[in-house]
């Protein structure tokens, strides 16, 4: 069950020039929360911007009940919320989402992001890797400009690797080339990904070419968080033409089987 609350903002950290990442004190959400949920803020006590902004769980630290988010400033609601100050309230409901990522039973997996889509696939690797599994981590950026969060991703993978469109950082090329590569010598139980369409594409052939289960965590625009407003609708893979059906990122996800969507 979702909670609203006022959770005070405990520390802001600037990662880039346009990367923010809070932590805050919301102990009800962070005891509910499980690796895949998100969020929704609402960043301003005016009319506008009216809509809440859904954003991905980065990090629960439940011994003290802190709740930790990374979000980039795209437009007028997030520039907002980047504006808050260390000890102001930031309105939040959450946790939302009834797709988790599930790992239980596995004992060696892949988890690869791209970019932002990083960010809710922290959580998984830290309790994946606390439950004796073997986490192998790909993460790809644009360029060297763009790399964050490199060391606490090492800190949590028992292998990483971090490549970069452009070369200009450590491996050359996509981070899914990388993954294609040790798939070959050994075949992970799972793979975990978050990132741009196109990679999510990728990714999901490339599982279904391995026979390997997929998990993916989507990302589309939610107006309200609860299945209430169907902005954030994502065809079913089964789907007749004829007549398309639907599953709701909000509701049905964030996180799906791979090959139950279609992008």
């Amino acid at each position: 069950m979702a909670k609203q609350m006022q959770a005070k903002l405990l520390e802001k950290i600037q990662l880039t020039k346009d990367i923010y990442h809070f932590k805050v004190q919301a102990k009800e959400i962070v005891e509910k929360s499980k690796p895949g949920n998100f969020i929704e803020i609402r960043v301003s006590d005016q009319t506008e911007p009216f809509l809440r902004r859904p954003i991905s769980i980065y990090n629960l630290d439940k011994e003290n009940g802190i709740l930790e988010f990374i979000f980039q400033v795209k437009g007028n609601g997030t520039k907002i919320l980047a504006r808050k100050e260390v000890g102001q309230e930031i309105d939040i409901i959450g946790p939302l989402g009834f797709g988790t990522f599930k790992y239980d039973g596995n004992k060696d997996i892949a988890i690869i992001g791209g970019g932002i889509g990083i960010f809710p696939l922290y959580e998984l690797a830290k309790q994946a890797k606390e439950s004796g599994i073997k986490v192998n981590t790909y993460l790809g950026f644009r360029n060297r400009e763009n790399v964050i969060l490199e060391s606490e991703f090492k800190n949590i993978s028992d292998n990483l690797t971090i490549a970069t469109d452009d070369g200009s950082y450590k491996e050359n090329g996509f981070a899914i080339n990388y993954l294609k590569r040790d798939i070959q010598n050994s075949k992970p139980d799972c793979i975990y990904a978050c990132g741009p369409i196109q990679m999510l594409r990728a990714v999901k052939q490339l599982a279904e070419e391995n026979n390997i289960p997929c998990q993916v965590s989507l990302e589309e625009k939610m107006g309200c968080g609860l299945g209430a407003c169907l902005g954030c609708a994502v065809k079913t893979a089964k789907s007749p033409k004829e007549a398309p059906e639907y599953f709701h990122v909000c509701k049905g996800g964030p996180v799906f089987n791979s090959k139950d969507v279609e992008f």
